[in-house]
């Protein structure tokens, strides 16, 4: 007889990472899908929205419903992923915790631990500071043990994600130098969310590339802040994101300045890299000289990462390839969740 599925909400299920989500969902081994929230298409049928979950037995019969505390209730969840903008997640998070649901939240509003830097990074006040100590920081690479017993993980941002994977097991080694970290990284234009403006119009897009959001981008708060704890001192670095032509993707290139002899540097990371995933299913190391590629990480929950030295500048140089709306967003959301109820991690995500 097999075990009973998971019951799972997800609130805010009309944008790109709801999307994503959904996609996962309706095929995970473990969940039932019994409740998924939007003010805008509530009323109507998933499969009107989404015509390519068509089909798919978990989602027969089931439309969204209004983002209400009671009805998500009503439905039976144990589980709830919250897919809604920073500053709305916290304002369901509360009373969901308060009625016992366990919460995988992939806004910005619990990966902080410091209200005064989400202020200052997010322009408000934070709507539930008495949280930010109960929430635990979504990368189960990292933070597996505290993962599996938290209510509420706060699931990284895409752009962190790329920047973590990579750097933060050499930090904690010590090979590199935390001053003069310097990074750039490219996004497909789904990161911005499913919103209409100019500056995402497919012709301003297409055939073009762009940066923006620097010098002080959102994402910068919870970089620094992992990387700071790493490290065990405050570390600061420079950001720069783009946004290229494609849907999905991100790509990072990462520079920083070798803190041993270049000579046994390379060998030192892959070691590095060796200990830290060892038994981490999603984070490939494909080795010195390669560059990750987001065309093989797309629609997958994969991290590929690479290096090479450059002895000339005595600088390591880190590459790192993943899919915003997958590691980045939605699938590291349901990695999370399967650690939170002791499934096999990999459940409904190897997909390649």
């Amino acid at each position: 007889m097999e075990p009973a599925k998971i019951k799972v909400a997800v609130i805010g299920a009309s944008g790109y990472t709801g999307q994503e989500l959904l996609r996962l969902l309706v095929m995970h081994p473990h969940v039932e899908l019994v409740a998924v929230t939007s003010r805008q298409e509530a009323g109507r049928a998933l499969t009107a929205v989404f015509p390519r979950l068509a089909g798919a037995p978990a989602v027969a019969g089931l439309s969204f419903i209004e983002p209400e505390i009671e009805a998500i209730v009503a439905s039976g969840a144990t589980a709830a992923f919250l897919a809604l903008p920073h500053g709305v997640a916290a304002e369901f998070a509360v009373p969901l915790l308060e009625r016992g649901l366990r919460l995988i939240d992939l806004s910005a509003d619990f990966r902080l631990r410091d209200a005064e830097v989400y202020a200052e990074f997010y322009g408000h006040a934070h709507p539930a500071p008495d949280l930010l100590t109960r929430a635990v920081y979504g990368l189960p690479e990292f933070y597996r043990d505290s993962v599996a017993a938290a209510d509420l993980v706060a699931s990284p941002g895409c752009y962190p994600t790329s920047i973590l994977v990579p750097l933060v097991p050499l930090i904690r080694q010590g090979l590199v130098k935390t001053s003069g970290i310097a990074v750039s990284s490219l996004s497909g234009v789904s990161g911005a969310g499913k919103k209409a403006e100019i500056g995402l119009l497919f012709a301003e897009v297409n055939e073009s590339l762009r940066a923006y959001g620097a010098p002080k981008h959102r994402h910068l708060s919870e970089i620094e802040q992992e990387l700071s704890f790493a490290a065990g001192e405050k570390v600061t670095i420079a950001f720069v994101p783009h946004l290229m032509p494609v849907t999905a993707g991100i790509v990072t290139t990462i520079f920083c300045e070798a803190a041993g002899d270049p000579a046994t540097l390379s060998a030192a990371v892959a070691a590095a890299y060796e200990e830290a995933y060892r038994g981490c299913p999603f984070i490939r190391i494909r080795g010195e000289g390669a560059f990750a590629d987001t065309k093989h990480v797309v629609r997958t929950n994969f991290v590929d990462v690479g290096w090479v030295v450059d002895r000339r500048t005595n600088r390591l140089i880190l590459s790192s390839a993943e899919d915003n709306l997958g590691k980045g967003a939605g699938s590291q959301a349901i990695q999370s969740f399967n650690v939170m109820f002791g499934l096999p991690e990999t459940a409904g995500l190897l997909q390649f």
